[in-house]
């Protein structure tokens, strides 16, 4: 009988207590019993059993440090269960881990917007993995400018900013916070030493500043009801507190126009930057429709 089929002859609460082990030692990289009591309520006995199933099915993939009392994963590790990248990312973000992504279906009643883009879920596993036990990372990695190229870096976020998936991680190359796309990595190995203090996350200004962005209907916009129904708006604005190193990606994302005098005309902008010297304050500003050279 195959590991398949075991798993299939399991009840489905079984399956889901084994793919949240699964899950957390592909993403985090390790587990301890208490992880698994408080994510489903279940007792000492019934978690000891399935720590015992799942290495019974998969005996390289964890082995238990006993200082610690965690259940750390093996190199040699495989996944047991599929894990969707598109709807790990999802989960993660919502800060729920169900091992079962490949359960997930899509609705034919209520449709989310056709995604192209799909990261490798390894790729993810390595990142999340760093960022969760705060170690840097060798990794070769593809860029527009410069092609496949080898790189230290020290990763402590994964964004969704609207199009597509990547990472915020400080550069050992150029000393500063960067954003990477998280399908351009070609490979990924944990870099044998400590996280100075500047690498950190909390060194990241561009990350630790929050800026409020004032979106307004565009003036180009006859009947701005619809608009300020739309966003919920409250005195003709809606007041978006955000971090400066995401907002570029937001504006952009809404289409907000933030040219001087809003120039910008029949492009499908309906919002405009009331506030436009919050730019100033933005990282990567450059990206938001009607800036040129970082400003308006």
């Amino acid at each position: 009988m195959t590991t398949h089929d075991k798993l299939q002859e399991l009840s489905h609460s079984q399956r889901e207590r084994l793919a949240f082990i699964d899950f957390s030692l592909q993403y985090f990289g390790a587990i301890s019993r208490q992880d698994l009591i408080s994510q489903f309520a279940t007792g000492l006995a019934a978690c000891t059993r399935d720590f015992t199933l799942y290495r019974e099915l998969a005996p390289e993939n964890l082995i238990l440090n006993h200082p610690s009392k965690r259940y750390l994963r093996c190199e040699a590790f495989k996944p047991l269960f599929p894990h969707d990248p598109d709807v790990i990312l999802t989960s993660l973000s919502r800060g729920f881990g169900n091992g079962l992504s490949s359960q997930f279906r899509a609705s034919e009643q209520c449709l989310h917007a056709m995604q192209l883009i799909h990261p490798d879920s390894a790729i993810i596993g390595q990142l999340m993995r760093a960022i969760i036990n705060r170690y840097p990372i060798d990794v070769n990695y593809v860029s527009v400018a410069s092609g496949a190229k080898s790189r230290t870096m020290v990763p402590h976020a994964i964004v969704n900013n609207g199009h597509r998936w990547h990472v915020r991680a400080f550069d050992c190359e150029h000393g500063t916070f960067r954003d990477f796309v998280c399908t351009r990595f070609k490979s990924i190995q944990p870099a044998k030493r400590d996280i100075m203090e500047r690498e950190s996350v909390i060194s990241d200004s561009g990350w630790q500043q929050l800026v409020s962005l004032e979106l307004a209907p565009h003036p180009e916009i006859a009947r701005p009801e619809a608009i300020y129904m739309d966003y919920a708006m409250q005195n003709g604005k809606k007041v978006v507190t955000i971090r400066a190193a995401l907002a570029a990606y937001l504006l952009r994302y809404w289409q907000v126009d933030c040219s001087a005098k809003y120039r910008i005309r029949g492009q499908g902008c309906q919002l405009a930057l009331a506030n436009l010297d919050v730019l100033q304050q933005i990282e990567n500003a450059h990206l938001a429709p009607g800036v040129v050279d970082g400003g308006s």
